[in-house]
């Protein structure tokens, strides 16, 4: 199968979805399949805050059990973009926890007990690419299609500084323009949640802006 390009992506990178699986996961299955690393159930003792379906704190819980027994809890995660607009593009390590080798445009993680949205995203993205800069909240959804049911904080931030990610969270990074990432994301294996925010955030963005004229 002859691998196709999309101009503006690091020579190499393969468009094709069945090529992504076959390569990505080692088989052809549909990227619909929910894809989770056994090392899921074995990192026991991180806390968040179980909520209910309006976002409001239920007691605190354990992140396994509450993946396990499909408890809502929260994640905070940012949306990224460079001075001249494009959007930051990120393949999860091969090894990652939580659906290994699926693409996302959210930079993020678990909110701990007593954290804020904004707080963790932050943090989340300092842990993860290297990037002290500031994050502007934008809104929250219910995300029902992943391990276990979560309400998703998302956040923008402009990065300006080289990126420094770490290698046991993401495998590959790049800046796409929202007309590269349209022509992919239905494409490629996002992980749960991914396309919804991205369209929510591109919807966002656009009710932003000022009418021309």
């Amino acid at each position: 199968m002859t691998a196709r390009l999309i101009v503006g992506l690091p020579l190499g990178i393969v468009t094709d979805p069945a090529d992504h699986m076959t390569r990505i996961t080692g088989s052809g299955r549909s990227c619909s399949r929910l894809s989770v690393a056994p090392a899921i159930v074995s990192r026991m003792g991180e806390l968040v805050e179980r909520v209910d379906e309006r976002d409001r704190v239920l007691g605190v819980v354990d992140r396994a059990e509450a993946e396990r027994r499909r408890w809502t809890h929260r994640i905070a995660t940012t949306i990224c973009r460079d001075p001249t607009g494009r959007i930051l593009v990120l393949r999860r390590a091969d090894r990652h926890p939580r659906f290994p080798g699926r693409y996302d445009v959210m930079v993020g993680g678990a909110v701990n007990v007593g954290e804020s949205y904004e707080d963790a995203a932050a943090r989340e993205l300092a842990e993860e690419l290297g990037a002290g800069v500031p994050v502007r909240f934008l809104f929250t959804f219910l995300c029902r299609d992943g391990v276990s049911p979560v309400w998703f904080g998302v956040h923008e931030a402009v990065i300006t500084e080289p990126l420094v990610p770490d290698p046991s969270e993401i495998a590959w990074h790049a800046w796409l323009t929202e007309l590269e990432l349209r022509e992919v994301v239905d494409r490629w294996p996002f992980v749960p949640g991914g396309r919804e925010a991205l369209r929510r955030y591109l919807a966002f963005g656009n009710a932003d802006r000022p009418a021309a004229g």
